[in-house]
């Protein structure tokens, strides 16, 4: 008497081409090809994927507004024994995409989950850049708030990867350039594509040829450490005494400035009680 095995089902977490549509691995192309359903964020988008390379499949629509409800169906799909490939609109799901939902329930539904290499604008943007890549952190997309944004690049202490609006590069080369006019940058435009453009250069460089000539497409820009030299020091030190001053508490007066500098709140706090005595 013969038996025939259920079949295993998992999905596949499949890198997309992140411009130029010949930048798709075999291993991708193959499993795209013998999935039962295909997850993308843009079925439109994913469909002229397809038609370049010839594989015909069916689509469903995973997105930010249904990710959390087409994840369950698709676990069940895989459960049942189906391949199910996950694609993004560019580059490889999850970083700044959708497909955390869809990942996180497959595993803790015990369900397999194999991810496949391939594009990634954010590795891309690092290796032009020319910046170094021992220590490197991606964030995302900027903050639009200025504040916010000042923060978070005056804190970092590696290489810094973010996606920018074309509409707000200028006005983020020129907060760099006020703050850190020699700052270490890298400018990667429509990477991949025909009119790709890496620009490196400091702060103070990229943010005068960006003023005079707005960027256009798909920027993702790469920030080099940020300097925490004596003058910054010493600011934030004379930032906490003048808080004191207006009747501030020393260890809140400390606090205040750390988050806004990326001074240490106990070092700001240590030396400012020592100088009292």
């Amino acid at each position: 008497m013969s038996t025939t095995e259920a079949p295993v089902g998992r999905l596949v977490v499949c890198p997309t081409p992140i411009g130029n549509l010949e930048d798709v691995t075999l291993r991708v192309l193959s499993t795209l090809r013998d999935a039962d359903v295909i997850a993308c964020e843009d079925t439109r988008h994913t469909r002229g994927l397809l038609d370049r390379h010839g594989i015909s499949a069916r689509l469903t629509s995973l997105h930010e507004h249904n990710e959390r409800t087409r994840a369950s169906e698709l676990v069940q799909r895989i459960r049942d024994g189906e391949l199910v490939a996950l694609v993004s609109d560019a580059g490889t799901p999850l970083v700044s995409d959708p497909g955390f939902a869809l990942v996180r329930e497959c595993l803790a539904a015990g369900v397999a989950v194999e991810v496949l290499p391939g594009p990634s604008a954010v590795l891309t943007a690092l290796v032009a850049s020319g910046l170094p890549a021992e220590h490197w952190r991606f964030v995302g997309f900027l903050p639009r708030k200025s504040a916010e944004r000042a923060r978070l690049l005056e804190r970092a202490e590696e290489t810094l990867i973010a996606f920018e609006s074309p509409r707000r590069l200028a006005a983020t080369l020129a907060q760099l350039a006020e703050r850190e006019p020699d700052r270490p940058l890298a400018v990667c435009r429509e990477l991949t594509k025909i009119h790709e453009e890496v620009r490196r250069g400091s702060a103070a460089e990229l943010a005068a040829h960006y003023r005079e000539s707005p960027a256009r497409g798909e920027v993702v820009l790469v920030v080099g450490a940020a300097t925490r030299g004596e003058d910054a020091h010493g600011e934030a030190l004379a930032a906490v005494a003048e808080l004191i001053d207006a009747g501030v508490r020393t260890r809140t007066a400390a606090a205040i400035v750390s988050r806004l500098t990326g001074v240490g709140a106990n070092e700001l706090y240590r030396e400012l009680t020592a100088s009292k005595r």
